[in-house]
């Protein structure tokens, strides 16, 4: 009577490949999720963006979130990882952009996203262009920091 099985170093060596497949994936799998976290950003900004354009070609001027339309995601302007504010313009003001750039959105990380620390903020800023025949509202996107860069790569080019 032949017995069958496998021997202890057969599953020796299948635990060590099953190791090194989770010491692979792991860091993999917490970068995914951290992304997929930051992922809420973008279209909550290119919302924005696109209702003030919308504002502005009508008023020639920047509006608040309440004039322009926009509601930030959540409850309250915040959701589980991202807190939103309406930067330096009122809810119910207008600006006319006469000179700096104003910060019209900003989405603050509540807590830790890899290397992008809680507390970090994802901005988008106002300039008037003028010098053609109709006055044009340009963004500028930024995230704070290399690690928050690294979650959201293309947030800089939202209203370009």
């Amino acid at each position: 009577m032949k017995k069958q099985g496998f021997t202890l170093i057969e599953l020796m060596v299948v635990i060590v490949i099953m190791g090194i497949l989770a010491a692979v994936a792991v860091p993999k799998l917490f970068g995914m999720i951290a992304k997929s976290k930051a992922s809420e950003v973008g279209p909550a900004a290119g919302t924005y963006v696109k209702l003030q354009q919308a504002y502005f070609s009508e008023a020639n001027q920047a509006g608040g979130w309440q004039l322009i339309g926009y509601m930030a995601p959540g409850t309250n302007s915040q959701t589980t990882n991202f807190k939103y504010n309406p930067g330096e313009i009122g809810p119910k003001e207008s600006n006319a952009l006469a000179s700096g750039t104003p910060k019209g959105w900003t989405a603050e990380n509540t807590a830790n996203l890899n290397e992008c620390q809680a507390g970090v903020n994802w901005t988008v800023s106002l300039k008037k262009e003028t010098g053609t025949s109709q006055d044009d509202i340009t963004f500028i996107a930024s995230a704070g920091g290399a690690g928050c860069v690294a979650l959201t790569p293309t947030f800089d080019k939202i209203g370009k």
